[in-house]
């Protein structure tokens, strides 16, 4: 199977206009997750954007960028366009534009999972929750799973209730995803769900639809980038543990 990496990257956002181009000891957060992604064992990477910028500053450093639409609704949508303009890979792996401390293991576990269960149609990854802060946060997405690692659902409420007080058990969604390319084509074609809406999660519609999505535990806790101050978090972060490119 051929592995593609793809991060979705737009200039929009309504907390951090222009994310993508901010700067980071030297860097922009765009080139911190491309070269970052690239050490793992993906056969390819590009970035899907719809920003001139962005796909100007990819080219500049030396990555491969793909100009997609305007309209997309979501992630999703974008990553599905793209696979109609690069139709020789098997499974796309989709990378967060706004996580430049992305671990390439987090990346390679997708990748053997898929190459362990090549039935596999969906896949991603979570962490354990410690902190009862980010266990009652709806920003902090939760999944619970079953016995086999598939998930039964995700939450941005606490999920499971906790009638008893047990920390062991929660788990915060990682925004990765693995996809076979027929599937994210497919997946993207359909009609928005209720609980999709209810949750603002995507990936609902893949449950509610009656698919599985393999959901593996990852150690690392990654800080994805929403804010100024997440942006100086993770600037004061690389320079605290000379973490360079």
């Amino acid at each position: 199977m051929k592995f593609l990496g793809v991060i979705p990257a737009r200039y929009g956002s309504s907390r951090l206009e222009g994310k993508p181009l901010k700067d980071i000891c030297g860097h922009t957060m765009i080139e911190w997750v491309y070269k970052r992604v690239k050490n793992s064992d993906l056969d390819d990477v590009v970035v899907a954007t719809d920003d001139k910028r962005i796909y100007d500053e990819v080219v500049k450093f030396g990555g491969k960028a793909v100009m997609t639409r305007e309209d997309h609704p979501n992630g999703t949508s974008r990553i599905a366009e793209v696979c109609e303009k690069i139709t020789d890979a098997d499974v796309i792996i989709n990378i967060q534009g706004d996580e430049p401390l992305i671990e390439k293991d987090m990346i390679n576990s997708l990748i053997d999972a898929f190459k362990k269960e090549p039935q596999l149609e969906m896949g991603t990854l979570k962490f354990k929750l410690d902190n009862q802060e980010d266990i009652e946060n709806p920003n902090s997405v939760k999944v619970i799973t079953d016995k086999n690692d598939y998930a039964i659902y995700f939450s941005r409420s606490v999920i499971p209730y906790p009638r008893n007080k047990n920390k062991d058990i929660y788990y915060k969604h990682v925004g990765i995803y693995g996809y076979k390319r027929e599937f994210v084509m497919e997946y993207s074609q359909w009609e928005q769900t209720s609980l999709e809406i209810s949750e603002s999660l995507e990936q609902l519609r893949v449950l509610e639809n009656g698919h599985k999505i393999k959901v593996l535990e990852t150690q690392y806790k990654i800080i994805g980038v929403d804010t100024v101050e997440e942006l100086e978090r993770v600037r004061q972060y690389i320079k605290a543990n000379n973490i360079t490119l």
